[in-house]
């Protein structure tokens, strides 16, 4: 997916994701700004979790959710 295109769904993505995670704060959405590897870190500072961990979570997520891609 382009960046133009996450731009355009970032609102879609951000609802789903607060769905999923919801101890992501607002503050948290205005860093990650539609970055994939940003919601990682995010996750992993607010659940406490490792790097890999937080990816699988967020691949296996992507997998569930075919259209909310990067």
């Amino acid at each position: 997916m382009n960046k133009d295109k996450i731009s355009g769904n970032w609102k879609q993505l951000k609802g789903k994701i607060k769905e999923k995670w919801g101890k992501l704060t607002d503050d948290d959405f205005q860093c990650i700004q539609g970055k994939r590897d940003q919601l990682i870190g995010k996750i992993q500072e607010r659940y406490g979790c490792a790097k890999d961990e937080a990816e699988r979570e967020v691949r296996s997520w992507e997998n569930h959710n075919q259209d909310c891609h990067w």
